[in-house]
């Protein structure tokens, strides 16, 4: 049997432009999965799908802003270590018109943190620090399963590796 959350812990249903979605409490990258059970119950099966399970299009074009609440861009991709099946890196998108002249980020997942509330994800690093930062283009794709990069990036972001 389900166990009941109470109201203050979840808000069970966020409106968007895309209907209404059901989200859990905020939770940051690296506790997503280890939630404290008296919270949220992982295995509640009366509220649907989400958020601990969850198409990856459907936070795909989710904004992504920093604590002092600015935007920093769009979650346009996410990026699947298919071998150990983790999620790896959210592709942060910047600027541009219809993908022309965007700059885009390769961010560790771990940095990423859920804000239901607010229907975004949060990433603790300001706008300029983020400009700092190596980008690429759509068409220059960095080698993301090169340890030595996947390594210096999750160090810049202060995140966990998550092959760790």
């Amino acid at each position: 049997m389900a166990r009941t959350t109470p109201d203050s812990i979840v808000d069970p249903v966020i409106e968007s432009d895309l209907g209404r979605k059901p989200y859990a409490p905020i939770v940051d990258g690296d506790s997503y999965l280890h939630a404290r059970a008296q919270d949220y119950d992982y295995w509640d099966d009366q509220r649907g799908p989400g958020p601990r399970l969850m198409a990856a299009d459907t936070l795909q074009g989710d904004d992504v802003r920093n604590e002092a609440d600015e935007k920093l861009g769009e979650l346009a991709h996410i990026m699947i270590d298919v071998p150990t099946g983790r999620v790896a890196y959210g592709v942060l998108a910047v600027g541009g018109f219809l993908t022309i002249g965007q700059k885009l980020f390769a961010i560790p997942w771990s940095a990423l943190r859920l804000d239901p509330a607010n229907h975004c994800f949060r990433l603790s690093v300001s706008k300029e620090r983020l400009a700092r930062a190596e980008g690429f283009d759509q068409d220059a794709w960095p080698a993301m399963a090169d340890r030595q990069w996947a390594e210096s990036l999750h160090e810049y972001y202060e995140a966990r590796p998550y092959w760790d």
